[in-house]
């Protein structure tokens, strides 16, 4: 009787699945940014220099679309998505 490594016994369902999970995680990751950011921005604390800046929230914005997108191109170019 021969014995398999456990990499080789994989059914394709299996992988199916860890595929499934890769893009559900990269698309948390890709959502967390924007809830990180305004959850901050929501605490109305008077003291956060970047609420007296006029680019405050434009910036806040900005960032969130860049960390989004960066997100977006790493995983897609892991084939994650």
């Amino acid at each position: 009787m021969q014995v398999r490594a456990p990499t080789q016994s994989l059914s394709a369902g299996q992988r199916g699945q860890g595929d499934n999970f890769k893009k559900i995680s990269s698309w948390a990751a890709i959502l967390f940014a924007p809830t990180l950011v305004g959850t901050i921005y929501g605490m109305n604390f008077d003291a956060m220099p970047e609420l007296h800046w006029a680019f405050g929230y434009p910036f806040a914005i900005l960032l969130m679309a860049v960390v989004c997108t960066s997100l977006y191109f790493i995983f897609k170019k892991r084939d994650w998505l």
